[in-house]
């Protein structure tokens, strides 16, 4: 066990090798400037673009979104790599080592856990989880399995479908579908009604997602999500108004919390955005509407909060997830995906639906990080 005579040591990992590789930055450095110091050491390692861990050369506290210049981890000489603690993984904790160029290794110390502020492949979809887990040293968020089927947009639908909610009609195109049979995807595609929109598989903040309304556009729509998932996504399009819930952990076996409702509106007559695209999501205040709690019906509220809980267990997640839905003219509630590692800055709808609940933004990081030093690492 980590000793209790000194605050836990938080390891704060940011940036990553996703196309949401600024979005974590920002993430961080709204974690940064909020995380309680009294209560934690905290150490940062950026991971560039290409995959260097890293002390950071610029802080991580001053990162924001620039629409000229977008935040990233910069490469540096000398490398950061995670090891298991001296006593291996019984003692759930890990070292981080520092190697320069001649290979001189210097110890950066033991830390007891991991923040993963990591979005997207190679972050969010289990492979810094499996890290963790092999180097033994706890974490917050989804473990391996449950970040994988969270960061898959097929696997999370056939999760949710078992589990008795409802979602849109879609279609999955994997690359060796494509490679064989490319008209007859094209045609499971055409079945779908228009709208639909065209994802990357395994991505996030509407990186490389295309909303297509003529079916002259699909081919430039499947390219461009190709280009950062070789497995896509073709989604109907349901009409009705975007709710999120924010789900939290509990200690011991109690069950997950949920939120009070947001709502996200984009107003097509006033922006330029026909969907809530990365642009809206980031880099335009105008484009896009952020309502918490969202004005709803009661018996709506109630229900997408108790449906929000069913995803966070169907994909077996832990800690933290944000679930989003729809509400459809028709008074119907489909549920569109799960974040296991959804966008965390103090703006961001996850910290304001908890911050309308009554768990300010410190707070909840705190929570999280005692929910993940609470639990065991391996098997559970």
């Amino acid at each position: 066990m980590a000793d209790t005579a000194r605050k836990p040591r938080v390891l704060v990992l940011y940036g990553g090798q996703s196309s949401e590789h600024a979005v974590s930055c920002v993430t961080a450095a709204g974690v940064l400037n909020a995380i309680d110091t009294d209560a934690f050491d905290v150490v940062e390692v950026g991971i560039t673009a290409e995959g260097q861990w890293t002390s950071p050369a610029v802080d991580p506290r001053t990162h924001r979104f620039d629409a000229d210049q977008m935040p990233r981890v910069v490469p540096t000489d000398s490398s950061v790599h995670l090891h298991p603690g001296a006593g291996g993984s019984a003692q759930r904790s890990a070292e981080l080592l520092q190697i320069s160029p001649d290979l001189t290794t210097t110890s950066l110390g033991r830390v007891d856990v991991v923040l993963p502020l990591l979005h997207g492949p190679f972050g969010e979809d289990g492979t810094i989880q499996g890290l963790c887990e092999l180097a033994g040293v706890p974490y917050v968020g989804a473990g391996v399995l449950s970040s994988a089927v969270g960061m898959d947009k097929h696997f999370m639908k056939l999760a949710f479908a078992a589990a008795g909610l409802t979602v849109g009609a879609w279609e999955t195109i994997t690359a060796r579908q494509w490679a064989r049979a490319p008209q007859a995807c094209v045609q499971r595609v055409r079945r779908l009604r228009l709208p639909v929109f065209v994802k990357p598989a395994r991505a996030g903040s509407s990186t490389g997602v295309t909303r297509v309304t003529d079916w002259a556009q699909l081919d430039e729509a499947l390219a461009a999500a190709s280009k950062y998932d070789p497995k896509v996504i073709v989604e109907e399009g349901i009409e009705g108004r975007e709710i999120e819930c924010g789900v939290l952990g509990s200690p011991g076996d109690q069950p997950a919390r949920a939120s009070v409702c947001g709502e996200i509106t984009v107003d097509a007559d006033v922006s330029n955005h026909q969907f809530y695209d990365f642009e809206a999501k980031y880099t335009d205040d105008a484009a896009a509407q952020l309502s918490c709690p969202a004005q709803l019906p009661e018996a709506v509220s109630e229900e997408v909060r108790r449906q929000a809980v069913i995803a966070f267990d169907a994909v077996d997640a832990e800690g933290i997830s944000r679930v989003d839905f729809f509400y459809t003219t028709d008074g119907e509630i489909l549920i569109n995906e799960i974040n296991t590692m959804p966008g965390f800055t103090p703006i961001s709808m996850y910290p304001q639906m908890w911050k309308a609940t009554g768990v300010g933004y410190t707070e909840l990081i705190t929570e999280l990080i005692e929910l993940a030093l609470q639990r065991p690492t391996g098997l559970r």
